[in-house]
């Protein structure tokens, strides 16, 4: 035998067992015993280089190990940076290469998003793993570009949410969406990118799909929806001394800092040990304790386990990578300015941004709700002590109108009296009645006959239905009901005399009504300012607990739906009040806005009001005993002896 005939039965041989070899059946392992297995982090794309282990990133097994369970077809991953997000997409995309082929879609932000990530972390994945290298195709071509790596058995093909025809046209078994929230909104003409994508996965019965990505806006979040679809498990810790488990937020976050000025700049500090406070016992427990307690991912939603869809939500507290100094630091250092602040949010505490300047959330505002009481018969007490004058806020939509009734006391201090919704058209008598309840109906104080009437309404009279609401307001103009109009500009006064306007009805002048021009700017300046008084007294807000009074969280959604921004115009900048992301309706703020004008329009001595409640019972007794005398009402005989 020749030395060339030798050589080409070595290569043969060669060829042959690596065939062997490519049509062996996998190992039966998970991702994360995969990766323990054979991964190795590359030192130039890694925080520590060297072999994979799970060990070191406890809260990723389970998201790894969802990826290879038969029954799950979605995982979703919210999560703040610098906890691992971007291993779980490469030791996921490395086990189907290794393990389980087949087509694999990585979409990205932006087409440069992809490149970037194809280069730093794909390209240095598959050289510096062995047993990746040896499947991905190292000739250059159609199987393996940048955006294009083939592996026998499949493709990964990497895009970005700004190349429609990528996404309309590659049908693919895996899915893997990266930073979901920075996604363009629509991929071009084609709509929502991530509907493009599913739609490949149509033929495939084994599909998965994955989504990660660090939150960003609250309300305005693709992942936040994702997340909530799914189990929503939290990482949580066992607390040392009660043994019950819970999530390390921020907000459970103790610590003590001192703070100096060098050269004209704050410089912190923080002293001393930085604890956890455990939500069940309240213990403090220090986080070298905490670092080496029990951890386990606990779903908020398990039912959603059957409908094959996981979610996790982790921030960087439970990050091998970053201690809870460096994060309480960089809070600090970022409280004072709302860009820098959004970016700790998001990337630290793993938890989604709403720029409210120092507006409270919807959640604080349920929280501060308060137990108005109960009469003796059960029934919710409708009016509480304090409340001298009665106002109703009343807003115009085409196929209904919304309320509020608002009582006001001493120094601008408001309650929350009820807040509800009457469903039909305004071009429709039904309608009016039922506001005529409203306004008609007795508001009674606890266990009491004394009761005060709604002293002034005003009705929007924007949108669709402006003549029927004149008309309206016109034949109830003695029980104080009158028409407004909005006038969205800086520097409006909130309330001025009304003027007389026209009634048309088919095109023919019927009468004329009094309309009312607000500036509502000046008025949701103060009511934004009102809502941050955190002490009961003047300006402080009040609002009732309980179903039957309507303050429930979409009302808070409402009422916080805005914020004061300053916009840039054709030839200047000028504030105006914007919509926050998240809040699409504002019928709440408007409502609130046109009662708080009413109190204005009366503007009532609340004095000589408190002492005619006082003087309601005598009243009663006198004229129980004396004949009933004609009076002359003034303007301010707001109330109703009962």
């Amino acid at each position: 035998m020749t030395r060339t005939k030798a050589k080409d039965i070595v290569r043969l041989n060669a060829a042959v067992a690596q065939s062997v070899k490519n049509f062996m059946p996998p190992e039966d392992l998970t991702v994360a015993e995969w990766a323990d297995k054979y991964r190795r982090l590359s030192s130039d794309s890694a925080a520590e280089g060297g072999p994979w282990r799970t060990s070191r990133t406890p809260y990723l097994k389970e998201p790894m190990e969802a990826f290879t369970d038969p029954k799950i077809k979605r995982i979703v991953m919210v999560a703040a940076s610098q906890v691992g997000k971007s291993e779980l997409e490469l030791n996921i995309i490395a086990y189907i290469i290794a393990q389980d082929p087949g087509s694999v879609l990585y979409i990205h932000p932006t087409l440069d998003d992809a490149r970037k990530f194809s280069r730093l972390r794909v390209a240095t994945m598959v050289r510096d793993n062995k047993i990746l290298r040896d499947k991905v195709s190292t000739v250059k071509g159609a199987g393996n570009t940048v955006l294009q790596k083939s592996f026998p058995g499949g493709m990964l093909t990497l895009v970005g949410t700004n190349s429609p025809s990528a996404l309309a046209s590659t049908p693919s078994r895996y899915i893997i969406g990266d930073e979901r929230d920075r996604w363009a909104s629509s991929a071009g003409e084609e709509g929502d990118p991530w509907g493009l994508a599913l739609a490949r996965q149509t033929t495939f019965y084994n599909a998965k799909a994955v989504e990660v990505s660090t939150p960003t806006i609250k309300g305005a979040s693709n992942i936040e929806d994702s997340y909530y679809e799914g189990t929503q498990e939290r990482w949580c810790h066992q607390c040392p001394e009660c043994g019950e488990y819970g999530e390390i937020i921020f907000d459970r976050i103790v610590y003590d800092h001192t703070v100096k000025q060098v050269r004209g700049k704050k410089v912190y500090k923080i002293t001393g040990p930085i604890k956890w406070a455990c939500p069940h016992c309240g213990c403090l427990v220090q986080e070298s304790v905490m670092r080496h307690q029990p951890c386990k991912w606990i779903a908020e939603n398990p039912e959603a386990y059957g409908e094959g869809i996981r979610s996790f939500w982790l921030n960087a507290f439970s990050s091998p990578w970053k201690s809870w100094a460096d994060i309480c630091l960089a809070f600090l250092r970022a409280k004072d300015n709302p860009q820098r602040l959004k970016t700790v949010y998001n990337t630290l505490f793993g938890e989604l941004w709403e720029d409210r300047g120092d507006i409270p959330d919807e959640d604080a505002m349920l929280a501060r709700r308060e137990d108005y009481g109960f009469n003796a018969d059960g029934s919710p007490v409708e009016v509480p002590a304090g409340v001298l004058v009665l106002t109703c806020g009343v807003d115009t939509q085409d196929n209904r109108l919304e309320y509020e009734v608002v009582g006001h006391g001493h120094h601008g201090e408001t309650w929350g009296i009820k807040k509800g919704m009457i469903i039909g058209k305004p071009d429709t008598e039904e309608v009016w009645e039922c506001l005529d309840d409203v306004v008609d109906h007795v508001y009674r104080f606890k266990d009491s006959e004394r009761g005060l009437k709604i002293s002034i309404t005003l009705v929007d009279s924007g949108g669709h239905y402006t003549q029927d609401v004149y008309l309206a307001c016109r034949m109830r103009k003695n029980k104080r009901v009158f028409a407004i109009k909005g006038w969205q500009r800086e520097g409006v006064p909130y309330v001025a005399p009304p003027s007389r306007v026209n009634i048309v009805v088919a095109e023919r002048v019927v009468g004329k009504c009094w309309l009312y021009m607000l500036g509502v700017d000046s008025g949701k300046e103060m009511i934004m300012s009102n809502v941050q008084v955190q002490e009961p007294g003047p300006k402080y807000c009040h609002y009732p607990k309980g179903e039957s009074y309507g303050y429930d969280i979409l009302y808070f959604n409402g009422l916080l739906s805005e914020k004061l921004e300053l916009v840039q115009t054709k030839h200047t900048y000028r504030w105006k009040w914007v919509k926050l992301k998240g809040h699409t309706r504002n019928e709440a703020l408007d409502c609130r806005n046109y009662a708080m004008a009413g109190i204005r329009i009366i503007n009532p001595d609340m004095m000589k009001m408190e002492q005619k409640i006082r003087d309601m019972g005598k009243k009663k007794q006198k004229k129980q005993s004396a004949p009933r005398q004609r009076q002359k009402k003034t303007a301010i005989d707001y109330y109703e002896d009962w």
